[in-house]
């Protein structure tokens, strides 16, 4: 008897190919998402630069092996190093996300969707340098900034929507989660993959182990939420990768009884979308949210702004501060409400009372002020313990609406001698692209200022006339692009 072989393809999870279809076949038509891409570009590598001021940071970039350069590899922005894309993607993912400084998507589950760049940037500089070497077999030409920043859009919104109805966080796992699946979609894309070479790879997303939530929650708050998203992000890329050489995918990775990321990891229940798929385009660019002013934990972002116009009229009287009342959404509650020790600057900056004493009393907040020598100050403990975060159920609600998705605090300060001060409401905070013009303005002052921490002033106006030149900027070859971030 001859025995068959079948070449009949599984029949994928619904999911897989959702997104696969996405990726593949979806063009993107909408000019805000392109112009805020191209701001979210210039912001995430921007807070990349400025992170390596940090010898924390600094001490986890390079080759695994000191010393090595890939012909043809991928640059990291604002260093000397030259890697292969996987490295390259850790390096750039991490330098983005150290300070916790790059833009933000809130809903059940939050998260930080320029992360996915790390990948991006990586694979489409190192395509892009092996075309223009003729050593490629992925593409004849180099890629162009404008794939980069359709990439970044389809990112976002893959890992938006499907953070919109899905609570991660609330069975112990890490919005990275997101990253990995959405850098793995766009990156194997970029890499000249197939829609279904597409599923395959989502599919080992899915099957990976997932990072738990306990680095950022005590008593383990620590320095890895700080890379976690570049391990992500890297991880993606290796897996497109080996998905191109022909390494097998999981069709039922989601849904396969007992053993699928439903059953072991999602309590049984399949994922929910408030935007169904075939409305994807780039609803998540056009609204996600930056972090211009302040490097803290975006459900602060509005309590910092209550707590610097409040500074003027408290700064005197810290002292005799009897009370702080923060008036917050359930999302806040859950993450940064934080009592007792602050162990390090990743405890700090997760910290509501913290985030909030440090603006009242020094009128700022700045990556520095999570540091030890600045925590050291007794202020700071003293007036934690004066502040309160109650929900206010209207808040939550309008947190969550997909017409407002606002982010609401407010605070209100009692002295011990009866006087309460006007309680201080901001709705939405000032990196709110739509809801607050004034604030891209302040996102390019941002971007000028990190510039200037690692580049001549000649370099930093070059780079500054192509990011602010959306045509000229989409036209330029990822590799010429990131030829004008090395020092």
């Amino acid at each position: 008897m001859t025995s068959h072989i079948s070449n009949i393809r599984p029949q994928p999870d619904q999911v897989l190919v959702d997104i696969a279809d996405y990726v593949a076949h979806r063009s993107i038509h909408s000019s805000l998402a392109y112009d805020t891409a191209r701001n979210c570009l210039m912001d995430a590598l921007g807070c990349g630069l400025e992170a390596l001021s940090y010898p924390a940071c600094t001490r986890l970039l390079g080759p695994i092996v000191p010393g090595t350069v890939v012909p043809h590899g991928a640059k990291v922005p604002g260093t000397k190093f030259q890697l292969d894309p996987v490295q390259a993607a850790f390096n750039i993912g991490t330098m983005i996300r150290w300070l916790d400084f790059n833009d933000t998507w809130l809903a059940a589950e939050w998260g930080h969707p320029s992360d996915n760049l790390g990948g991006i940037l990586a694979t489409a500089d190192w395509v892009s340098r092996n075309a223009v070497a003729g050593s490629t077999t992925v593409d004849e030409k180099p890629l162009l900034m404008r794939d980069v920043l359709t990439a970044m859009i389809k990112a976002h919104e893959i890992q938006g929507c499907l953070a919109l109805e899905n609570s991660f966080n609330r069975v112990g796992l890490d919005h990275v989660l997101l990253v990995k699946v959405a850098s793995t979609a766009v990156v194997t894309y970029l890499l000249g993959g197939s829609r279904d070479q597409i599923i395959d790879a989502l599919s080992q997303a899915w099957v990976d182990g997932q990072a738990l939530r306990t680095y950022r929650h005590a008593p383990n708050t620590g320095s890895r939420k700080s890379w976690a998203a570049g391990d992500a992000t890297s991880r993606a890329v290796w897996l497109a990768l080996i998905t191109l050489k022909g390494e097998m995918g999981y069709p039922s990775a989601l849904t396969a009884k007992t053993w699928g990321f439903y059953d072991v990891l999602f309590k049984g229940q399949p994922f929910k979308f408030q935007r169904p798929v075939e409305q994807w385009e780039s609803y998540v660019m056009e609204n996600v949210l930056f972090k211009i002013s302040f490097p803290a934990e975006f459900h602060a972002q509005t309590a910092v702004e209550c707590a610097m116009q409040l500074h003027p009229l408290v700064r005197e009287r810290i002292e005799d501060i009897k009370k702080i009342t923060i008036r917050t959404h359930e999302a806040a509650i859950r993450i940064i409400d934080k009592q007792g020790p602050l162990n390090n600057p990743a405890d700090r900056d997760h910290c509501m009372q913290y985030m909030l004493a440090v603006p009242l009393i020094f009128g700022r907040l700045t990556a520095a002020d999570y540091a030890d020598a600045v925590a050291a100050d007794p202020r700071i403990d003293k007036l934690r313990d004066k502040i309160i975060c109650v929900e206010d159920p209207q808040f939550t609600k309008d947190y969550y609406d997909p017409e407002k998705r606002a982010i609401t605090n407010a605070v209100t300060v009692e002295f011990k001698d009866g006087q309460t001060l006007q309680e201080v409401v901001v709705e939405y905070p000032i990196g709110h692209k739509r809801r607050r013009k004034e604030g891209m303005p302040l996102l390019e002052a941002k971007f000028r200022t990190n510039l200037a921490r690692c580049f001549p002033a000649k370099q930093q106006q070059a780079i500054v006339d192509l990011c602010l030149d959306q045509k000229r900027l989409e036209a330029t070859a990822v590799s010429d692009f990131v030829d004008m971030f090395v020092i």
